[in-house]
């Protein structure tokens, strides 16, 4: 099949009212840009895994599709630059999508399906921890959230999604499991006067309880008898997007400038990190 088929026009950053441009890695950064349908990811080929994921939700279009899941690689880059199955097979460990199965599954039927396909592109999957609890549903369900509130404005959000790769990452089967995941949703709201951009941002903590777990103790283990490291309980907290430009390195300025979050009390007056995140537990405690 013609690559342009199988693989259009991927992340529009004219899709909501106002342009939003993909986060970019600081300039000379070696990426793979992947257009899927109605996303794209940005691929880190030395980690082999996304540094930066965009996609355009429009919730007037979503519709019900068979799930397949048909993991495969992508077949326009090498394999040693994704992770495969080879990382996830035999133990606990998810292909946890990035961008979320559902969310670029809108259009004529023809166009959702090839998008649900495109899904399960292992370029777009990151390893998670497999057990499932309020925190991760949370995080799995963030945008159908941000959707309700939008739908009002357009029923339109746009969703940047990626694992944070950070340097301490504990290796397990020559690839370094990321100890955290990063979220950030846009969308527009629109008066007589004028059209605004609002964002919202997230970060999914999946590293262990005990902050001062040895790392080192855990590659050494995952090496030597094959079982993944021991990642904990999923936490979920809402930030200033501020904070994952400093988690990330990525290029968020035009997100971080529409911050619905960077006008709260705490922000203002610029508290550290630790006081600055707050915990969910449940979407009553989003600031949107």
């Amino acid at each position: 099949m013609d690559a342009a088929l199988l693989y259009p026009a991927g992340y529009n950053a004219d899709f909501l009212q106002i342009p939003l441009p993909l986060p970019t890695p600081p300039p000379g950064t070696l990426i793979r840009e992947l257009l899927y349908t109605h996303f794209t990811v940005l691929l880190d080929p030395a980690r082999r895994l996304a540094i930066a994921t965009g996609v355009n939700i429009d919730g007037d279009q979503l519709i019900t599709v068979d799930r397949g899941d048909d993991w495969h690689l992508d077949s326009r880059i090498p394999p040693y630059e994704q992770t495969g199955e080879a990382v996830y097979a035999r133990n606990d460990l998810d292909r946890g999508h990035l961008v979320r199965r559902q969310d670029p599954v809108w259009g004529d039927t023809t166009t959702a399906r090839r998008a649900n396909y495109d899904t399960f592109a292992y370029t777009n999957a990151a390893p998670q921890a497999a057990t499932f609890n309020q925190s991760k549903q949370l995080w799995l369900g963030l945008e159908d959230h941000v959707l309700t509130y939008a739908r009002t404005n357009g029923n339109r959000i746009s969703v940047f999604t990626a694992p944070v790769l950070s340097t301490p990452d504990p290796i397990y089967r020559g690839v370094k499991i990321p100890q955290a995941f990063w979220k950030i949703a846009a969308w527009t709201t629109t008066t007589e006067r004028s059209t605004v951009l609002h964002a919202a941002g997230f970060v999914l903590d999946q590293s262990p309880q005990l902050e001062d777990i040895d790392l080192d103790t855990v590659r050494a283990q995952a090496l030597m008898y094959g079982n993944p490291p021991s990642l904990g309980p999923y936490r979920t907290y809402q930030v200033p997007i501020v904070d994952i430009t400093d988690l990330t390195g990525l290029n968020l300025t035009a997100l971080s400038d529409a911050d619905v979050y960077a006008q709260a009390p705490a922000i203002r007056e610029g508290a550290d990190r630790r006081t600055r995140w707050v915990e969910l537990v449940d979407t009553a405690g989003i600031h949107l």
